[in-house]
């Protein structure tokens, strides 16, 4: 299975995975024109993916689907109901959707794609386990705390895509307003170092080879600060080994193997 984020941040979110025969993309969270560039750089042609998953309805996970839909209209979009109509009505891509129950496992080509739900202040925020091959991937880039749901889907997983949005102190002294700090601290909010890494210290195990830390935020984390915390609750766990990165804003990542 290969991996490569377009993008991960408020700028936007997009990922391209295959398995060498099906690809996927997951969330359209930059303008059509970016996804092709950054996919063009990439060797990945979007007009031959096999669907695209979405997470939630945020503009940073589906700004690009109206026109991606247009150019692309052989391409299904994924998503349960109530995100699905969520983002047909704020970006007008009403056509071309499958509708999945969350919690209810489906086939797109060579993928099993598990779906969970996870706590998020979007219409029926998800995240997924993708495996293809005996190699699973966790996707959770935006949540404000961990179920079990989350933590059963990680455990199975041989990389994680796993948000750590912000440190708690940089938040806490930052200009924002107290209502957008509240949103982001509060359980349907995002995920800080430290509640990524108390996950990673409950839930990593030697299968765990990869972890890629997504979503950080550009005025509240830093990737010092956000590998910190992480190396020190994999070592916890026991699993000193297991690789781990952050995914960058606004540019593509590098080529993942899991």
């Amino acid at each position: 299975m290969r991996l490569r984020a377009f993008s991960s941040g408020s700028c936007g979110n997009c990922m391209a995975v295959s398995d060498g025969t099906t690809s996927l993309l997951v969330d359209l969270g930059l303008s059509c024109r970016a996804i092709c560039s950054a996919a063009k750089a990439c060797a990945f042609d979007p007009g031959r993916a096999s669907g695209v998953l979405f997470t939630h309805d945020h503009s940073d996970h589906c700004k690009g689907a109206a026109t991606f839909r247009k150019k692309f209209p052989h391409v299904p979009f994924y998503a349960n109901g109530a995100t699905a109509d969520a983002i047909s009505a704020c970006t007008g891509a009403e056509d071309g959707w499958k509708v999945f129950e969350t919690a209810t496992r489906f086939a797109i080509g060579g993928f099993t794609v598990e779906p969970f739900p996870v706590p998020h202040d979007a219409a029926d925020a998800t995240g997924y386990l993708l495996s293809s091959g005996g190699r699973s991937l966790f996707v959770a880039t935006d949540l404000g705390c961990a179920t079990a749901q989350v933590r059963d889907a990680l455990s199975r997983a041989d990389c994680a895509v796993l948000e750590s949005n912000h440190d708690r102190a940089l938040l806490l002294a930052s200009q924002r307003a107290w209502p957008l700090k509240q949103r982001i601290l509060g359980r349907s909010g995002h995920l800080s170092n430290d509640d990524a890494a108390e996950l990673l210290r409950e839930c990593a195990s030697t299968r765990l080879k990869t972890v890629l830390l997504a979503h950080l935020s550009e005025e509240c984390n830093s990737p010092h600060l956000a590998l910190e915390a992480a190396r020190s609750a994999l070592g916890d766990a026991g699993c000193a080994e297991t690789a781990i990165e952050i995914l960058p804003r606004g540019e593509p990542s590098r080529l993942y193997l899991i």
